[in-house]
């Protein structure tokens, strides 16, 4: 059964498929904690900083309503893509700049559910956590699943990749992103980083 996704105003909507999903992780890292940031809304990140994160192929979310509203910047000129919606600023995931990379980090505060429903489907959050060394209060680690977390990412993506799957919720008919992203200036970065000290 698919997870219904929706912004926080409702205006974009889709779904996903989570006996798909690669895994489930944290990631404490600074770029995600400035995405956040960025983003200037409550509930994305936990007590320590860390963001939910479901890394799946991007064949397996698919946007149904508000495409308009969909988003995109950058904390540097060749970084990582996130994808917002800028309607109410839901923050939907993160691709690589490579549109034949087949891997899609999909922030959960987009997934319409209750945390229930989520574990469920997706598995524990914070069974697998990344960068913890980045982390704003002490997190244990979880090597483990760390280990195990990453083999089913490079699992999924070359599984993929050999079924040759190619749809994304991000591009267009042309396999073009669907927008530019907003690469933000150093400063601005440097000040979405500082408010961790």
């Amino acid at each position: 059964m698919d997870l219904p996704l929706k912004c926080r105003c409702g205006a974009v909507r889709g779904e996903m498929q989570p006996r798909r999903a690669y895994t489930r992780a944290t990631c404490y890292c600074k770029d995600c904690r400035a995405y956040a940031r960025f983003l200037g809304q409550p509930g994305v990140l936990d007590e320590a900083g860390g963001t939910d994160v479901v890394p799946t192929a991007p064949a397996t979310v698919r946007l149904t309503a508000g495409l308009e509203h969909v988003a995109c910047m950058s904390l540097s000129p060749k970084g990582t893509l996130r994808w917002y919606a800028a309607c109410c600023r839901t923050p939907l995931g993160n691709t690589s700049r490579n549109t034949g990379l087949p891997y899609l980090g999909l922030v959960t505060a987009c997934l319409d559910g209750t945390p229930q429903q989520l574990d469920a489907a997706l598995g524990p959050a914070g069974r697998c956590v990344l960068n913890t060394g980045s982390a704003t209060a002490p997190v244990r680690a979880t090597p483990l699943a760390f280990a195990w977390g990453g083999l089913r990412i490079l699992a999924g993506v070359l599984g993929a990749r050999l079924r040759s799957e190619r749809g994304s919720p991000f591009l267009d008919i042309d396999r073009q992103w669907l927008r530019a992203p907003e690469v933000v200036t150093r400063e601005q970065r440097q000040a979405l980083e500082q408010r961790d000290h």
